[in-house]
């Protein structure tokens, strides 16, 4: 193996003529303008180096040079690029898909039906198009691609792609998470628990929602000979794939781990003191996952990420104009908006003037429905030693119920 082989600026081998040719963004502050990307993240595009060569998904568009040094390495002397997988059209990973058809013209784009749709409405492009339907597989010589349609995964039009040869299963976003491949690109070259805590935030906020539909796609991979999931973001999974794919399973199953998730909006500190109090009261009782967090400190993304991990959740706001603190408000407009289920909730809150807080808390366990702990604390100016006591009293409740239910 020569040095530069190695180096994350040229081609790495996933197996013998499949590499690994993705990209790091370091540079990019939030992913689809919302999620902070304080880590980085990887796009993930991979070359299949047969008789026929095709390139599985692009990269965004801010790394094309990069990104077609790695390809022109790759092929020798006039040799051409004869078809491009599209799993999925999100622009970070169809963002090049102009330019790969600037340097080889006569590239056929694999794709199907509302692939090829969504092609022409982002860019255009209306030739050279190749359709594939569920269960169609494509040759490349010893490679041979078999396409499985995954829609709302999470995206209309998505699918995979499964090489039959290496049983490598190209997975588009789907397994995928935050964080750039900073040096190691495998999952046995990595420290796991980091990327599994930016796959958590990215499935429980961007695919999470779609999970009904996780479970359909997991349910038509079942029987799969799987030896490597290929993301289009984050490691790839060459030493445990079935990890990875277990994940996604729990996860989109809404299972959860014993642990609470505190969260709160408070202007003056008085609601901070009843949810550090509630914090106190579980720790005292054997809950040892506790996580606090004050909404208008941390990113929306983190929070969800966390209630997706544990089972009980307790919020709390001030009242704020006769409202939620808007903070608040934005977190369980999240949480609605995810559709999680199967969580046991708790509500604080305080006011002075008029209430707004608590009520609309309320209102949310109405819709959200999950399973409820103690009566609803609302203190009035400042927690006195009764509101207190309630406070005690959601952690009792939650404590019973999660040494029961987990």
């Amino acid at each position: 193996m020569k040095w530069r082989d190695i180096r994350m600026n040229h081609p790495i081998n996933v197996t013998e003529k499949v590499y690994w040719i993705g990209v790091n963004d370091r540079e990019t502050a939030l992913f689809e303008n919302l999620w902070p990307l304080d880590k980085g993240v990887a796009y993930n595009s991979y070359l299949i180096n047969d008789e026929k060569v095709a390139l599985v998904d692009t990269v965004k568009i801010n790394k094309m040079e990069i990104y077609f040094e790695k390809i022109q390495e790759i092929l020798e002397k006039g040799k051409q690029v004869d078809y491009l997988i599209i799993n999925h059209m999100e622009p970070d990973h169809s963002g090049a898909i102009k330019e790969v058809l600037h340097y080889f013209p006569n590239t056929k784009i694999v794709g199907n039906k509302k692939t090829l749709d969504m092609l022409q409405e982002f860019y255009g492009i209306e030739e050279n198009l190749y359709l594939v339907e569920d269960g169609d597989v494509l040759d490349l010589g010893e490679h041979k691609l078999k396409f499985f349609l995954t829609p709302m995964v999470h995206w209309p039009e998505t699918m995979m792609s499964y090489d039959l040869k290496d049983k490598i299963l190209f997975s588009m976003d789907a397994f995928g998470g935050f964080g750039s491949l900073d040096g190691g690109v495998f999952d046995d070259e990595v420290n796991l628990e980091f990327y599994e805590d930016e796959i958590r935030r990215y499935f429980s906020n961007i695919v999470g929602k779609y999970s009904s539909m996780v479970q359909r796609a997991l349910n038509k991979l079942k029987g799969l000979d799987i030896n490597i999931v290929a993301p289009t973001h984050g490691p790839v999974w060459r030493d445990k794939p079935q990890h990875i794919i277990s994940l996604y399973d729990k996860w989109s199953r809404y299972e959860a781990e014993e642990g609470v998730v505190i969260v709160y909006g408070s202007m003056y500190g008085n609601t901070a003191k009843m949810a550090d109090y509630i914090a106190r009261s579980l720790s005292e009782k054997g809950i040892t996952n506790i996580r606090l967090y004050d909404a208008s400190k941390t990113h929306v993304s983190y929070i969800i990420s966390d209630i997706w991990r544990y089972k009980g959740v307790i919020l709390g706001s001030c009242a704020y104009n006769t409202g939620l603190f808007p903070t608040m408000e934005s977190v369980i407009n999240k949480i609605k908006n995810s559709a999680l289920k199967d969580r046991i909730l708790g509500i604080f809150g305080n006011y002075s003037w008029s209430g707004g807080g608590v009520i609309n808390l309320e209102a949310f366990a109405e819709q959200i429905k999950w399973e409820r702990v103690g009566e609803a604390v609302e203190a009035k100016s400042s927690p006195k030693d009764k509101d207190f006591v309630k406070c005690e009293n959601i952690a009792i409740e939650m404590v019973k119920k999660l040494k029961k239910n987990i």
